[in-house]
């Protein structure tokens, strides 16, 4: 299985240009686990949020900089996007809706895909990457109506799921009217397991797996299998790294 977003670094705090986002393969036909850890590297929309600094243009392009600098050795430019859980302020929304535009750009110049953060931000998410030409998007543990999702995923936009969708109705509800072939599975680790107040780990990859497998109604072997496939398709570095 792959994990598609997962948080398995110290974050600093005091570094706003993040490498966080690791995508662990591990082989699912009984032997030996392998794993892989590929590093995204973006400018997380968190660090828009009311209570904090606000993020100055020097250190907006000297994220920027390391990213172009680094294009080669990572998988994707993440994680970016919209949260409007954190930030309520309209002129830090317009600054971090101007920071995705740029992104997207970027992902469309370099042919990297984008790893998306939209907390209560779903639909404006969409619009604004389908508004900007974005083409190669995870949408990770969208938290938006299923409807906006649909939009996305006829658009070619993958949806990765987290364990925390045996408790979570609406990501149950994406994962009914999404077919396999948009579906990935993340842990987003440490956070979104399948109990809320216990440490999430990659290990519980097999919950969003088996919900996928029995509202569909495939083999958890075939859910394995798809969501592999759709995982390397939009992250190139897999397979070249991973085979």
């Amino acid at each position: 299985m792959i994990d598609c977003h997962a948080h398995l670094a110290d974050e600093d705090p005091d570094d706003n240009a993040r490498v966080l986002r690791v995508i662990a393969e591990g082989d699912a036909a009984g032997r030996e686990a392998m794993t892989r850890l590929l590093p995204c590297l973006g400018f997380h929309p968190d660090c828009f949020a009311d209570d904090r600094p606000t993020p100055t243009r020097a250190v907006l392009d000297a994220a920027i900089a390391q990213i172009r600098k680094h294009r080669n050795d990572i998988s994707a430019i993440g994680e970016v996007g919209l949260d409007y859980w954190w930030v309520k302020d309209p002129e830090r929304r317009r600054v971090q809706r101007s920071l995705l535009e740029e992104m997207a750009a970027l992902s469309t110049e370099l042919d990297l895909p984008l790893n998306v953060h939209s907390r209560s931000a779903g639909h404006y998410t969409v619009d604004l990457l389908l508004a900007s030409g974005a083409r190669w998007v995870l949408m990770h543990a969208f938290d938006g109506k299923a409807s906006h999702a649909v939009r996305a995923a006829e658009a070619g936009y993958l949806f990765s799921v987290p364990p925390s969708v045996v408790r979570s109705d609406q990501k149950q509800k994406l994962v009914r009217r999404l077919p396999l072939e948009s579906l990935a599975l993340e842990s987003d680790s440490p956070v979104l397991g399948p109990e809320r107040d216990r440490r999430n780990e990659p290990a519980n990859l097999t919950f969003p797996r088996d919900f996928i497998a029995e509202v569909h109604g495939f083999s958890p072997d075939r859910v394995d299998e798809v969501t592999t496939a759709n995982a390397k398709r939009l992250f190139p570095l897999l397979t070249t790294s991973c085979g």
